[in-house]
């Protein structure tokens, strides 16, 4: 490969994302109304899982090779990426609302979550029965979203039912015409509703084959433009993994779908922290540097910290916020260029 062909490759990765990006939004969105699911709850479970992708399978493939600090460092750089890059981005596109009730749920989740991995890797090793843990979190909570899901889903419906009760049909020319409008509905959006979930599946596919096209352009010019593969691997490897998030959550804030953008980031939070690291874990043991279980740990905790903040103020992300955001994710690569160069 020479260096037309990767930029080549750069250029085609993205075009390949953002399409796919579109793809995965108007799915999801789809999917959320079509199945009377909010797109929060859409952006936090499906959407997330395949954004989150890219991550779990660098660090699966980091542990089979012994190199969990790698893994670790995966996890660690994707969640600060989502949140500082991403987050902030989406916000100098179009400020970010958040509802209320994420702050009663999921955002903790997130917080309590990214604490959890303190007892599990201060010791510097993650043992089997550790990762077993992580991922029986992560299926517990997985059950309880799925759940909250139906469960706020079956309230709208009941209310929904309790306006339209006294409504009556007396002539039963009019019964047989609805009837026969509400099977031609439910063919409709049964096809609308294979349709969207052909959307989300052709949209994470299709993210996943941009992100690796994208990375290996990108990676094929940092080394012949002289960036050491530190460098590389601490810059162009870390964003590319988060290239899902980014640019589905753009796409999403363009669009105006603020609750997949959130839900999004959250999200992939969560599975990182608890898939990618739980099956790493679980594969294969491994030993991890002082440094992960100390300020690279920290700095992760502190941007998520700082980012629940900035949500409570005035209940979104503005595009102060976001700037603000941009800059904290350029001092944290300015250190790892100062401390791992």
């Amino acid at each position: 490969m020479n260096i037309f062909w990767a930029c080549l490759l750069l250029v085609a990765g993205l075009l390949i994302l953002w399409k796919c990006a579109e793809l995965l939004v108007a799915g999801a969105v789809g999917l959320a109304e079509r199945l009377g699911i909010s797109q929060l709850i859409i952006g936090l479970t499906v959407v997330a899982m395949g954004t989150s992708a890219p991550e779990v399978a660098a660090s699966i493939a980091a542990a089979v090779r012994g190199a969990g600090d790698v893994a670790i460092g995966n996890v660690y750089g994707s969640n600060i990426a989502n949140l500082a890059l991403v987050g902030g981005l989406c916000a100098l596109i179009r400020p970010i609302r958040i509802q209320s009730r994420i702050f009663k749920r999921e955002i903790p989740v997130m917080l309590l979550v990214t604490l959890l991995l303190w007892p599990v890797l201060h010791n510097l090793y993650l043992s089997r029965p550790e990762g077993l843990i992580l991922l029986s979190v992560f299926a517990v909570l997985i059950l309880l979203t799925v759940y909250m899901a139906r469960k706020d889903k079956k309230i709208a419906t009941e209310n929904t039912e309790g306006k339209i009760s006294n409504i009556e049909y007396r002539i039963s020319n009019t019964e047989v015409k609805k009837n026969d409008n509400n099977e031609r509905n439910t063919q409709y959006a049964t096809r609308n509703t294979k349709q969207c979930v052909l959307f989300v599946v052709i949209g994470l596919a299709g993210l996943a084959l941009g992100a690796d096209i994208t990375v290996r352009g990108a990676v094929f010019i940092g080394e012949r433009i002289g960036l050491s593969k530190a460098v590389i691997g601490l810059t162009i490897i870390a964003i590319g993994t988060s290239l899902p998030e980014l640019v589905t959550c753009a796409v999403a804030a363009v669009k105006k779908q603020s609750d997949i953008s959130i839900g999004i980031m959250v999200g992939s939070n969560v599975f990182n922290a608890l898939l990618a690291i739980g099956v790493a874990g679980l594969i294969r043991p491994f030993e991890i540097v002082q440094r992960l279980a100390g300020l690279d740990y920290w700095i992760m905790v502190i941007i998520s910290g700082v980012f629940v903040v900035m949500a409570l103020i005035g209940r979104r992300i503005s595009r102060i916020n976001g700037m603000l955001l941009l800059c904290g994710y350029i001092a944290y690569l300015v250190y790892l260029f100062a401390f791992s160069v």
